[in-house]
């Protein structure tokens, strides 16, 4: 049933049911940890087996085929909420949650109560949380608030005292080996690798399950790894690679990001090479290639090869025009890498 989806996380899965079993359920949940353990998957079950038409007290799980759980699963049921931080914005709108609390004002639909799950409760700014802190403080009969985050210290004080935290922990490795291979990978080939950089997130995994994005890595490596670095030829190629993403501009910076992660693990089994270890999940080729990149450089190269990335980051989240930064960014660990074989 509904709760099979759910890899890991059984103590929390058991600790709902006693709740719901004793009538004890509280009226708002802070589900934090980690990007990409399935806590909004956790979320919407959750909400799912709340609005259940079949479910009870004694058996508090989602029946998968009444008409609400239908509803769910197709984000239309009138009782169920689901928001969060539109793409193209910083910080969660205000707008956003006025709209939020005003649908929590009216009559439930269905009779089973409403659920709300906010997405990107880390988004929350002063005016947005305060315009949700007094739904939180006087919430209507019958309703749930789940928000989802990455850290406490992101929640304002009055946020944190009215909800109940739930920690969810990464997932230990066999969890998030099973979590990936229920996907359908395009390219089967990379779970090792993927499984080396999920760190018990499968579902930041996931996102680099892409094969294109794997070949825009290894196209990357192999010009750094020319006697002579086409700097500006290896900036064209990957600004373009992200543009082929599609024709919104956040898909552009979310193809980058990715691009960025794996270059990050890139640099930091180079610099296991320099110092005499090799990557985990690394194959004979790619080994070759990272060995010729380590070669004669130190671990301080790829360590400020790593800092070039993050500030490229930083630019990439601040909207600098894309192409620009990572034209730069190739200029600069092209600097880096001969600056590294000179210094050796």
């Amino acid at each position: 049933m509904a709760w099979s989806k759910i890899v890991g996380h059984r103590p929390w899965i058991d600790a709902f049911a006693e709740v719901v079993r004793r009538r004890r359920l509280a009226h708002a949940y802070l589900f934090v940890g980690p990007q990409g353990v399935g806590k909004r998957l956790f979320a919407r079950e959750l909400a799912k087996a709340l609005l259940c038409e079949k479910a009870t007290p004694e058996k508090f799980e989602a029946c998968d085929a009444c008409a609400a759980c239908q509803l769910v699963d197709a984000g239309t049921h009138p009782d169920f909420f689901l928001v969060g931080k539109p793409e193209d914005k910083n910080e969660m709108p205000v707008e956003t949650m006025r709209e939020l609390c005003g649908n929590f004002s009216l009559k439930s639909s269905r009779g089973h109560g409403k659920v709300g799950l906010l997405d990107d409760a880390d988004d929350l700014n002063e005016e947005s949380a305060n315009c949700f802190l007094k739904t939180l403080e006087e919430p209507p009969p019958g309703s749930i608030f789940i928000l989802l985050c990455t850290s406490l210290e992101g929640q304002l004080p009055t946020i944190r005292s009215r909800c109940q935290t739930i920690r969810f922990a990464p997932l230990t490795a066999s969890e998030t080996k099973e979590v990936l291979t229920r996907q359908e990978l395009a390219d089967p080939a990379l779970l090792p690798r993927l499984l080396h950089l999920a760190s018990g997130s499968p579902g930041r995994a996931l996102e680099l399950a892409d094969p294109a994005i794997w070949e825009a890595r290894n196209f990357v490596l192999k010009g750094l790894a020319q006697p002579k670095i086409d700097a500006v030829g290896l900036g064209k190629h990957v600004a373009e690679f992200a543009e082929d993403a599609g024709k919104e501009t956040v898909l552009h910076r979310q193809r980058a990001y990715r691009l960025l992660r794996l270059l990050v693990q890139a640099w930091q089994d180079a610099a296991r090479f320099t110092v005499g270890g090799e990557p985990p999940s690394a194959d004979a080729e790619d080994a070759r290639l990272l060995q010729s990149l380590a070669g004669g450089r130190s671990p301080e190269t790829f360590l400020s090869m790593m800092e070039r990335s993050l500030e490229a980051e930083t630019q990439i989240g601040r909207y600098i025009q894309l192409g620009l930064v990572l034209e730069g960014l190739m200029e600069s660990w092209a600097q880096i890498l001969e600056r590294g074989r000179k210094e050796a």
